[in-house]
């Protein structure tokens, strides 16, 4: 097989065409984060983004597309932003993963949301994920038949909260795609809130993180779009989500709610109304992610699996990576297997997050004459 390197921004219209039909073929590979539209995007805001194009016999057969950075590290295409990252090739396909690497000019090539399964990286997997997911192949009335069965006492207690937050605050009502960037920005603005609130990295602090999720709103076609919901209590904002779809799936991305009405817990009453938005769009699935949030495992009415694992060559780079890498996943492994590890970490970022949150507001102490 012939492997060739490109820029995801120079593929030809053909090229693009027969990215899609690839990614149509297998249902494995109906994500968003797996589509062209998002490579180009990934690609007009990073230099690092490149895809390997597999050709048999003249015909393309498979796209892989990654991100190269310094000493030949190899991430997945848009690494801590992405739930789904593979290879979009002929269903069977097999390449010898370590001569992609090669092409590629990769030395290491870490992974943490394949797609399970595939066969060129199947012998390298560590370890199999489930990521659930809202399952509306038989219609949006049989999933919620599913999720009374995983727990009815918590969607009593949703729908309860549900109805108190419309008397209370005013009636609900969803919107769904919304077009505009100022509903986006509230969004953003309350994610990032959640961010500092809870001791993780603000992702939007960085710009180009913005600017790729404003481009990503933008996007309208039938097969990609990006898809931003909010939950209105009167005339007031109280809850949303902004993700990516194809023509069947959409993937999870960026939830998040006003702290004003966590009593009410928005958040979970908007993922109910979401859904009933998407089976009604034409969607099939809202792909959930892979994680330790307690809620996805009352709202799925399936399993999807991704998988982690490393590919590396033999060089002074990859033997580097090893050692600042593969500990580390190994301890998040343990802590993601056991909740109540899972639960006490979490309690520690929002600990340290308060802590944070509260230096950040003290009034700053005026230095005295000879004071060191």
């Amino acid at each position: 097989m012939k492997i060739s390197i490109a820029r995801p921004r120079d593929l030809a219209d053909s090229e693009r065409a027969r990215w899609r039909e690839l990614q149509k073929a297998d249902r494995a590979l109906d994500n968003p984060f797996l589509s062209v539209e998002f490579a180009a995007a990934m690609d007009r805001l990073r230099d690092y983004v490149r895809v390997a194009v597999v050709e048999d016999a003249g015909k393309i057969v498979g796209f892989f597309p990654y991100e190269r950075h310094g000493f030949g590290v190899g991430k997945p295409l848009g690494g801590f932003l992405t739930t789904c990252h593979g290879l979009i090739a002929e269903q069977g396909v097999q390449l010898d993963a370590k001569a992609l690497l090669r092409a590629c000019k990769l030395n290491v090539y870490d992974f943490d949301h394949m797609v399970a399964g595939q066969p060129t990286f199947a012998p390298y997997e560590s370890d199999v994920r489930p990521a659930p997911v809202m399952d509306f192949t038989a219609g949006f009335e049989a999933w919620l038949e599913q999720v009374k069965a995983n727990s009815p006492k918590n969607l009593k207690t949703v729908r309860y909260k549900e109805r108190k937050l419309g008397r209370e605050q005013g009636e609900l009502r969803l919107e769904w795609a919304s077009a505009d960037p100022e509903v986006l920005r509230t969004l953003l603005a309350w994610k990032s809130d959640q961010y500092r609130r809870t001791g993780r990295v603000d992702r939007f602090a960085q710009p180009w993180i913005v600017e790729l999720t404003e481009q990503m709103h933008a996007e309208r076609s039938t097969d990609f779009a990006g898809v931003l919901t909010m939950l209105y209590s009167g005339d007031v904002p109280v809850a949303g989500h902004f993700g990516l779809r194809t023509a069947t799936t959409l993937v999870g991305w960026f939830p998040a709610y006003d702290t004003e009405f966590a009593r009410y817990s928005p958040g979970i009453v908007h993922h109910l109304q979401m859904a009933e938005a998407a089976a009604a769009a034409g969607l099939l699935m809202v792909d959930m992610g892979k994680g330790g949030k307690e809620y996805k495992d009352w709202l799925k009415s399936g399993t999807l699996h991704v998988s982690e694992g490393r590919i590396s060559r033999p060089s002074p780079a990859a033997a580097v990576h090893w050692m600042g890498r593969v500990p580390l996943n190994k301890v998040r492994t343990i802590v993601l297997d056991r909740p109540s590890l899972y639960k006490a970490a979490d309690r520690v970022l929002k600990g340290y997050g308060r802590m944070r949150s509260a230096l950040q507001h003290e009034p700053a102490v005026k230095e005295t004459t000879g004071a060191r």
